[in-house]
């Protein structure tokens, strides 16, 4: 999944001969999962028309302050559309343009909006060879980066005028790339090794039935998909679930039984940062798995059960830099339990899931939950969806390494 993904991106046109590209530029945008609101100067309209960028962008193309044919018709509000965005291109970015940014000379709807951004802005160059190397030019650029702007360097080729040489704004794909590229830089918790684990484990009766629980696995796939976003390298180990995600930066390793979890985990701890222990592991397991089917033959059966390996304790065991934190889904005494597995199982956080909470449990798209850390100190949550509550606990492990910085 691109980090681009559910960004609201203001794209800015202006009169250059590469505004053809940005066809392409947006269709890029629309397809790493972004929402592209295309503001153009008049001029640009010469090179490639609003329908265009409008149909490729699902939304309306504006590049005035109101609808000169329509005296009844709203403003277009540069100050909403600046605030909007998570992010702001200007491309291609002419001498022109460039030169009104760094002085603020505001005589169009894409200055202006420029101008009332509180986002990340990038630009990209396009001009003549002879232009991009004038004294202004290189002006604008030193005041553009000097004001936090972030420049995405032009190309080498062909350019309009027939010579060869730099100025030519970068290709799509390549302002894509480069967008990317940074804003994974700066994510909180890039380069980070995330080892999360979900679901439930099915302990083996017989080769058709088993011992396990009513988890769904969604709250470790939705801490492994927000640790992604955040800039994170995940391993989720999970039990049987449906649920699949389809993120590049999640390493997905499915497996059946608590040792079989215990094994995976054991594989990549080692080279983790912080490990999330969010799976029902069964506590016990048959001493005695049956080769057959057990046929149904006596009116009483007894299984003979045994304790399955604590993964989370082993690793509370092993651990010298990770981040541990673990689950605890508790009926009653929830806080004195909670405190007791954080000691003996050498945890630095705990998430607490109280069954008496309406909205909280398996099998349900909310939790309720409370954090108590190693030094005893609970910051009980209020009711949310989980993906949020995921938010939340990765909030805490930004906020870890903030400290420890």
């Amino acid at each position: 999944m691109s980090v681009l993904s559910g960004k609201k991106i203001v794209l800015g046109v202006s009169g250059g001969i590469a505004a053809y590209k940005t066809a392409t530029l947006v269709r890029l945008f629309i397809k790493a999962g972004a929402h592209v609101q295309v503001i153009m100067t008049p001029a640009s309209k010469d090179f490639v028309t609003p329908l265009t960028l409008s149909t490729l962008s699902k939304n309306p193309v504006y590049s005035t302050f109101y609808n000169e044919e329509d005296e009844n018709a709203q403003w277009n509000n540069h100050v909403e559309l600046g605030l909007w965005a998570d992010l702001m291109v200007i491309a291609p970015a002419t001498a022109n343009t460039l030169s009104k940014m760094a002085n603020g000379n505001c005589d169009n709807l894409l200055i202006a909006t420029y101008l009332s951004a509180k986002c990340p802005v990038y630009f990209a160059p396009a001009m003549d060879l002879d232009m991009y190397k004038h004294p202004s030019t290189i002006s604008s650029f030193a005041l553009l980066k000097e004001f936090g702007n972030i420049m995405i360097p032009a190309e080498s080729g062909e350019l309009a005028s027939g010579l060869s040489g730099e100025g030519r704004m970068a290709e799509p794909e390549n302002i894509i790339t480069f967008v990317e590229r940074d804003l994974e830089s700066k994510l909180p918790l890039e380069g980070k090794k995330i080892l999360i684990t979900a679901g439930p484990t099915y302990e083996a009766i017989d080769p058709v039935r088993f011992i396990g629980n009513h988890s769904s696995g969604k709250m470790g796939f939705d801490i492994a998909i927000a640790a992604a976003n955040l800039g994170a390298a995940v391993t989720l180990v999970s039990g049987p679930t449906h649920l699949t995600v389809a993120n590049s930066d999640i390493n997905l390793i499915r497996v059946t039984s608590a040792k079989e979890m215990y094994d995976a985990c054991h594989e990549f701890f080692d080279a983790t940062d912080v490990a999330i222990c969010a799976a029902a592991v069964a506590d016990y397991k048959p001493k005695f798995q049956a080769l057959q089917k057990i046929k149904k033959k006596e009116d009483e059966f007894t299984i003979e059960l045994e304790k399955t390996l604590d993964i989370l304790a082993s690793l509370g065991e092993i651990k010298q830099k990770q981040l541990l934190i673990g689950f605890a889904l508790e009926t009653e005494n929830e806080i004195e339990n909670a405190k007791l597995k954080i000691q003996k199982k050498n945890l630095d956080l705990i998430v607490l899931n109280s069954l008496q909470d309406e909205g909280a449990g398996f099998g349900k798209p909310t939790n309720k939950i409370t954090f108590i850390d190693s030094n005893f100190k609970i910051e009980p949550m209020d009711l949310k969806s989980k993906e949020l509550v995921a938010v939340d606990i990765m909030n805490k492990v930004i906020s870890h390494y903030e400290k420890n910085s």
